[in-house]
This record gives structure tokens, C-alpha cells and sequence, in this order.
């Protein structure tokens, strides 16, 4: 009984071990989760949306390792315009590319930031005014940029993330209206 414990110890410390990138590791995450957006400039509230994806990692220092990305993330605002009672909807979107640079504090549990471009792949606004809906193209920027940062904790091969993604460029021309995305997500980590 006692070889038994003290096998299954030792497993659970050998998870906790690899809860990081060994340098010249190389894994990939599946991920998914959700988006809360909305877009700076305004009097707009936050919008609920999906992100999914998957993440490369290449461990290059013993604490220190480069991720990119390509994730799926609906992303916009809701708002009414004052003195209405109309409700508009504003969906992007995008396709982004997180370029984040790693740096394990304690194994598992990393800190990030980095930077992200985004391709606009879908740009809606919807009016509705009580009786009748309506739908139309946005005139959304096709790029954005902006600067992802956040915490991530690995246990075993799961890993959780939370970060904040600070929008650098308008949404669209004319007025200062930025993407402002908090993304919280989980993923799976295999080694390549």
C-alpha cells in the first residue's frame, strides 16, 4: 500500500514538473472559450462572444517561452443611442494572430503579453427599433491591431487562461473607436 502512495506521488509531482515548456519543447493548444467586447469611444456595454483556436508554444529558456496563435473571436458592443429607445448590435468578427512572449513565475502558472493583428472577417450592425429588425453590413476596418496581455495556469496538460486584449487602431474611420476584449479560454496542451 505504501509503494502505492508513494508511486501515485510521484505521478502527480511529474505533472506538476512538466506544467511548463522544457527549452526547445514545442506544444500545440487546442483552445476555446468566451469573449467579453466592447468598442472604446462610446457609451456602449459589453457584448458576450466565442473564441476558439489553437496556440504553438516553443519553450526557449528555462522560464521563457514564445506562443502564436490563430483564434476565431466574435467580438463588438451593444448600445443605444441617448435619447432612444433603439438597440443597436455591432458584430465583429475577427480572425486574430497573438504573438505572446512567456514568462513562467512559478511552474504553470505564466504571465504574457505580446502583440496581436486581426483580419475582420464578418462586420454587422443591427438596429432594432421595437416593431422591425434590421441588419447591415459595418464599415469595419479589414485589420486591427492590439496588445494582448494576461495569466495562464497549467495543470497536468489543461491549461486556463485569462487575458485582456487593448485595442490599438479604430474599428472604423472617422472617430476613435477601439476593440476592447477581455477573453477567458481553456485548452489542452500535446507536445509536438
Amino acid at each position: 500500500m505504501k509503494k502505492m502512495m508513494m508511486i501515485a506521488a510521484m505521478m502527480l509531482m511529474s505533472m506538476g514538473a512538466f506544467a511548463q515548456n522544457a527549452i526547445g519543447q514545442l506544444t500545440i493548444k487546442p483552445m476555446v472559450g468566451m469573449t467579453l467586447t466592447t468598442i472604446t469611444g462610446g457609451n456602449a456595454d459589453m457584448k458576450v462572444g466565442l473564441a476558439a483556436g489553437a496556440e504553438v508554444e516553443y519553450g526557449i529558456a528555462d522560464k521563457f517561452g514564445l506562443t502564436g496563435g490563430l483564434i476565431y473571436s466574435m467580438q463588438g458592443a451593444k448600445y443605444t443611442p441617448s435619447g432612444s429607445s433603439v438597440k443597436v448590435t455591432t458584430n465583429l468578427d475577427y480572425i486574430n494572430i497573438p504573438i505572446l512572449a512567456n514568462y513562467y513565475v512559478y511552474p504553470g502558472l505564466a504571465i504574457k503579453a505580446g502583440l496581436q493583428p486581426g483580419f475582420n472577417v464578418r462586420g454587422k450592425t443591427k438596429t432594432d427599433a421595437g416593431n422591425s429588425t434590421q441588419e447591415v453590413d459595418s464599415n469595419a476596418k479589414t485589420v486591427d491591431f492590439s496588445i494582448p496581455f494576461g495569466i495562464s495556469y497549467q495543470f497536468s496538460d489543461f491549461v486556463i487562461d485569462a487575458r485582456y486584449n487593448l485595442g490599438l487602431t479604430n474599428t472604423s474611420d472617422g472617430g476613435s473607436s477601439k476593440n476592447s476584449v477581455f477573453m477567458f479560454s481553456v485548452g489542452y496542451k500535446f507536445e509536438l
